[in-house]
């Protein structure tokens, strides 16, 4: 399978448009990520072949023409009985010091559940 590349074509403080291939653009919410490391979430689609995304990190060092990759995938966290307690980032990174999370992950942007799995009474939720 071919990685999906795109390069960056504008930088507005934290909003970037990157070109991708026409037909090849990510889906909205995919995690995409810089040569450097930076990563992005894709917001929106603006014309054929190019995306709109919002930086997760600061933009500072990226400059027009930066490769960006396309993970396939949008922003996965930790999530379990591991997880209380400690402090992750936005992207699900452990950021405590204590290290890493042993714990399933799951997308940030799912379905909500059934209305029937949902609890009708007010309980304190724990965090």
């Amino acid at each position: 399978m071919l990685e999906n590349e795109g390069k960056i074509i504008k930088i507005s403080g934290p909003v970037l448009d990157i070109r991708f291939e026409a037909g090849n653009e990510p889906p909205a919410k995919n995690l995409l990520v810089t040569q450097g490391g930076a990563h992005m979430e894709v917001s929106s689609h603006v014309a054929p072949g190019i995306v709109r995304c919002i930086a997760l990190e600061a933009t500072e060092g990226l400059c027009c023409g930066t490769t960006v990759k396309d993970t396939g995938k949008g922003i996965t966290v930790p999530v379990g009985e591991k997880v209380l307690g400690r402090v992750v980032d936005v992207l699900g990174r452990p950021i405590d010091g204590f290290g890493e999370i042993n714990a399933p992950e799951w997308e940030i942007h799912r379905d909500p559940p059934e209305f029937r799995n949902l609890t009708p009474v007010t309980e304190f939720f724990e965090t």
